[in-house]
């Protein structure tokens, strides 16, 4: 039988009113479409009033606006509160928590762990990991099969690591951490001076300093910096597959969405967002509360909050081929209108004096 949980429990936790059987229980989170007697569900979009009050849900979990309008036809519980998706959230961090199994502390047989590392007693360390020289692993962290921790990392506490994780040496991460499988924290960052045609390597001899409440992607990579450290502040979210360069600074709460670019020495403020596939060039910075589209390339700092967007709409191939043509025939364009805006001006000057 699946555990389960009062709705008392999830509005003690929840917050928010109840209208409805506190003693009712609840096994599970689903949509709308596919809720039964047993899950409880939500709605974010009031477009869906209609489907939420033929939900087969036990509760919903709901603005008090929806609320007064669910009363009428659906007979289940309500949870009413400001932000429902954000609770949908907690109460699915609650369901699963109940399905978790929790590891056992300890080292595997199959992990090398060098004799200076100092791991705490709770912490789980899975097979075939490689944990080198000075490294600190705080209470109750996670490490899951396969990932190297090299020489002088600190990780904190109630940390995870999936499968196959690299974190190189000096770099550093804060408590309740996720970092997602093929994930390459600390590698070198793209620096080089080029010399009569040549490329000569710059060692990059900084590290990797990340946050609390960090989260990254599968396969996402931060680069050490050159001679200081890349900062990831509290509460960054990055996708998959994202690239952030050497020296890049990005801002608390901020969130990245996958196959972003970030080139090395970018100042990323707090509380931005970046959709897929947004590029930043290096060195730019980008203030707090901005939003970038995505596929948008920004190729200028931005000092005011907003959405930005920077992208051309998309078109049949013949047609944007049409429009290429005409932008880059701006100049000569622009040019011929001011010779005709000249030629205009003279013949209204010579009409007037007669």
């Amino acid at each position: 039988m699946q555990p389960g949980l009062r709705l008392a429990e999830l509005v003690q936790h929840l917050g928010g009113q109840l209208i409805g059987d506190p003693d009712q229980i609840v096994v599970g989170i689903a949509p709308l479409e596919h809720s039964d007697a047993g899950s409880i569900t939500f709605l974010s979009n009031p477009k869906l009033r209609k489907q939420a009050a033929a939900t087969l849900a036990a509760a919903i979990i709901v603005k008090s606006a929806d609320a007064e309008f669910l009363q009428a036809d659906y007979h289940g519980s309500l949870i009413v509160v400001d932000n429902p998706y954000a609770c949908f959230a907690r109460a699915a961090q609650m369901f699963a928590a109940l399905r978790q199994i929790p590891p056992v502390p300890g080292i595997h047989p199959s992990a090398v762990v060098d004799a200076s590392a100092q791991i705490d007693a709770s912490a789980v360390i899975g097979p075939l990991v490689c944990i080198e020289a000075g490294v600190v692993i705080g209470a109750e962290v996670q490490i899951d099969a396969g990932c190297f921790i090299g020489r002088g990392a600190q990780i904190g506490a109630h940390s995870h690591f999936h499968a196959n994780v690299t974190w190189h040496h000096d770099c550093r991460i804060g408590q309740r951490a996720i970092i997602y499988s093929g994930a390459v924290i600390g590698g070198e960052g793209f620096g080089f001076a080029n010399e009569a045609g040549h490329w000569i390597k710059i060692p990059q001899t900084g590290g990797v300093l990340i946050g609390d409440d960090v989260e990254i992607g599968a396969n996402t990579s931060i680069d050490r910096g050159a001679l200081t450290d890349t900062i990831i502040e509290d509460g960054v979210k990055l996708d998959n597959q994202i690239q952030i360069g050497h020296n890049c600074h990005i801002g608390a709460h901020t969130a990245m969405a996958g196959c972003v670019g970030v080139a090395g020495s970018a100042n990323i403020g707090r509380h931005c967002t970046f959709g897929g596939a947004a590029m930043v060039l290096g060195h730019l910075t980008i203030a707090d509360n901005v939003h970038i589209s995505s596929g948008s390339m920004v190729s200028r700092s931005i000092n005011e909050p907003g959405q930005y967007t920077g992208f051309y709409p998309l078109a049949k191939n013949a047609d944007w081929e049409k429009s290429a043509v005409i932008v880059r025939n701006l100049d000569s364009l622009r040019d011929k209108v001011r010779a005709m805006e000249k030629t205009i001006q003279a013949l209204t000057a010579v009409t007037t004096t007669k």
